[in-house]
């Protein structure tokens, strides 16, 4: 899935960050405790920034990390989230089939081309979102977990507000809308991949087998 490898970097870049930091908890604690970072001594381009060590959640660097920005495809994050919550709490199980409906077959974008009334389970689908950052699977995935799309986004929002995203509302699953109502920051986009490298970090083996 070449045609969609730019749009996959863009959707995990902070959560590959973060999971980076995991992989040596004792240096990053040990970091955050000894070392300051001078903001001005870091030049970005980029307009918002934070860098976060996961196991703490100790901030070593921000830029204008509380501007608002459109979250695009890093929307999923959350909807991988929500659904690893259902995998554990018993609701779904990864073997579960979804049946595609007309509405999840219709999105646009990034997709990976589901039919309607297509069979696929439930670890698939998380494939299709992690690796291909597929729209029409996480639309899938939302009906099936929630019954509805709008159901799914009132859950991402909840789970945002229990996480202290405070500048983060959503509108769809996926991160197609282009409404100024759908919208996240840097310091919030690094809580939520927090949450799920720390809780369910078997979302980045799913990530990195796209390389396998």
């Amino acid at each position: 899935m070449k045609y969609v490898r730019k749009k996959i970097y863009r959707m995990m870049a902070a959560v590959m960050l973060l999971a980076v930091l995991v992989q040596s908890t004792a240096f990053a604690e040990e970091t955050a405790r000894n070392t300051t970072i001078n903001s001005t001594a870091v030049s970005l381009s980029t307009p918002s920034a934070i860098l976060m060590e996961a196991s703490t959640g100790t901030v070593l660097f921000e830029k204008n990390p509380d501007e608002m920005r459109s979250p695009a495809s890093i929307t999923k994050i959350m909807t991988l989230i929500l659904t690893f919550e259902a995998l554990e709490k018993g609701r779904i199980k990864l073997e579960d089939e979804v049946i595609t409906s007309a509405y999840a077959k219709s999105m646009g974008g990034s997709q990976v081309f589901l039919d309607e009334g297509e069979v696929q389970t439930v670890e698939t689908l998380i494939k299709c979102i992690a690796v291909a950052s597929g729209n029409d699977a996480s639309v899938a995935i939302a009906e099936y977990v929630a019954g509805s799309e709008s159901e799914f986004v009132d859950m991402m929002n909840e789970k945002a507000a229990q996480l202290g995203m405070a500048n983060t509302h959503f509108l769809d699953c996926c991160g197609l809308s282009s409404d100024s109502g759908h919208h996240t920051t840097a310091r919030d986009v690094a809580l939520m991949s927090r949450e799920l490298i720390t809780k369910y970090p078997q979302g980045i083996d799913y990530e990195i087998s796209r390389g396998v």
